[in-house]
C-alpha cells in the first residue's frame, strides 16, 4: 500500500515553514512575507483593523506560495498561534483542485524550529 504524501505546516501571517516528514527526517523549507502594517480605525469602543487592497494582495500572493505547494500533497497539517491557517483553508476550500486533501487543522503556540520539528514528528508517528 502507498503511503500519502503529507505536508505539515507551521504558519502565521508572516512566516509559513512547510515540512515534510521524510525516512524519520522533516525536510523544510519556509515562506515568508513581510508583515502588513494594519490600519487601525476606532468604531465605538472596539478596535477594527483593515487591510488595504495592496496589503491583501501580498496576503493572498503569499498564501499562494503556500497553496502551490499544497496540491502536491493528499494530507496537510495546518498549525500555529493565529488565524492564518484558518484563512488559508477558506481559500483552499473554494478551489475544487484541493477537494481530495485531507486538511486538518491545530492551534498551537509560538514555538521554537526544533520544537516545530519534534511536534510534527509526534503527530506523524
Amino acid at each position: 500500500m502507498k503511503k500519502n504524501k503529507q505536508l505539515s505546516i507551521w504558519m502565521d501571517y508572516s512566516n509559513a515553514l512547510l515540512m515534510e516528514l521524510y525516512n524519520h527526517k522533516i525536510i523544510s523549507r519556509r515562506i515568508a512575507v513581510k508583515p502588513p502594517e494594519k490600519n487601525k480605525i476606532k468604531v465605538d469602543t472596539p478596535e477594527v483593523t483593515i487591510l488595504t487592497k495592496e496589503q491583501k494582495n501580498k496576503q493572498l500572493k503569499y498564501f499562494k506560495e503556500i497553496s502551490d505547494i499544497v496540491i502536491n500533497y493528499q494530507e496537510v497539517l495546518l498549525f500555529g498561534p493565529t488565524e492564518a491557517k484558518n484563512d488559508l483553508l477558506a481559500l483552499l476550500k473554494e478551489d475544487y483542485h484541493y477537494k481530495n486533501i485531507i486538511f486538518e487543522l491545530m492551534n498551537t503556540n509560538k514555538m521554537k524550529e526544533a520544537k516545530i520539528h519534534d511536534f510534527v514528528i509526534e503527530h506523524f508517528n
